[in-house]
């Protein structure tokens, strides 16, 4: 059954049918919020926060866009206005680690753990618009018009964050471009970082 099927489902009244698209999203929904949020319990409390909003607010799914971007909107709304409401406390780097540690298989080298915290720390820096396009286009591997249909901007403008918040990581993470063993960072859900 599709998204778009069990959403119509929730609507008509199946007390099941909402329970199974966070089943299926929560995941990547999560892994939004904590690169955008950079800190665990903050990124769950948004996530939290966006699936209450899209059970409550699922009447105004019009269908224009997936299920899932719909879904990742709200997310980085909630991602957005927790940053907006309270300045997110300091991440602790135990905190940081375990987050890592979750989100990269054991199988990954330490070097790559190393460097995915570097990254995460990189992107904390970074106003929270250019960080959440970022985190859509270059770490969840969206395509600029998806990103921005996510963020309700236009092309344009995520284009522009994303080269402003890539301008401002050059400088922060330029020792990790001539390093000879790394060709990729795993965000932890597919996506990937590319050296260079």
């Amino acid at each position: 059954m599709s998204d778009a099927d069990l959403l119509a489902r929730h609507l008509g009244g199946d007390p099941h049918a909402f329970s199974e698209i966070v089943r299926r999203h929560r995941d990547r929904m999560w892994a939004v919020a904590l690169r955008t949020l950079g800190d665990p319990d903050e990124a769950a409390d948004a996530v939290q926060d966006a699936f209450v909003s899209a059970y409550r607010k699922a009447g105004s799914f019009r269908g224009e866009a997936a299920v899932t971007t719909w879904l990742h909107r709200i997310v980085v709304n909630a991602c957005l206005d927790r940053m907006r409401r309270k300045s997110v406390r300091p991440v602790a780097d135990d905190e940081l680690i375990e987050a890592a540690e979750r989100e990269i298989p054991a199988t990954d080298q330490a070097g790559e753990r190393e460097v995915s915290l570097e990254v995460t720390a990189a992107l904390k820096l970074l106003p929270a618009d250019q960080r959440a396009a970022l985190v859509l286009v270059d770490m969840m591997g969206y395509g600029v018009d998806d990103a921005a249909a996510v963020l309700g901007v236009p092309p344009g403008t995520v284009k522009s964050r994303c080269a402003r918040g890539r301008a401002k990581l050059a400088p922060i993470l330029s020792h990790l471009r001539n390093r000879s063993d790394l060709t990729r960072v795993s965000s932890g859900k597919g996506a990937e970082l590319r050296d260079g």
